[in-house]
């Protein structure tokens, strides 16, 4: 199995849409004001937005990106306004990772990891 793709909730798909494109993301599917769905410009992985009433209560979705540079990317993004709760931060588990919340407080990742992405040091044969 491959993952195809993740749809996160969103109150407004709008702006949302607006969001993701200043991320860098490309709308593929446009059925506003309910649905939307998007490629990353790498790989083969889609996401969508659609328009819910509420979200969910207390625990959000989190959802990674990956990309080879990440300071670059940062960067970037911050020059278009996106605010980052925290900067490239080597973790623990040898990831790199900036975090930022999306308009309807979805946690997204943005990270490097390179071989560490699937093949840590603890990986269990």
């Amino acid at each position: 199995m491959n993952l195809n793709q993740i749809t996160l909730p969103s109150l407004n798909l709008k702006k949302a849409v607006v969001f993701y494109q200043k991320l860098g993301f490309n709308l593929i599917v446009d059925a506003l004001p309910r649905y939307a769905r998007f490629e990353c410009l790498n790989g083969e992985s889609t996401f969508s937005l659609h328009l819910v009433d509420q979200l969910p209560n207390k625990t959000g979705i989190s959802i990674y990106f990956e990309v080879d540079d990440l300071n670059k990317t940062v960067n970037q993004l911050i020059k278009k306004g996106i605010v980052f709760e925290q900067l490239p931060k080597e973790q623990s588990w040898l990831w790199k990772e900036a975090y930022l919340k999306d308009l309807d407080g979805n946690q997204l990742i943005i990270y490097s990891a390179g071989k560490n992405r699937k093949n840590p040091p603890w990986r269990i044969n």
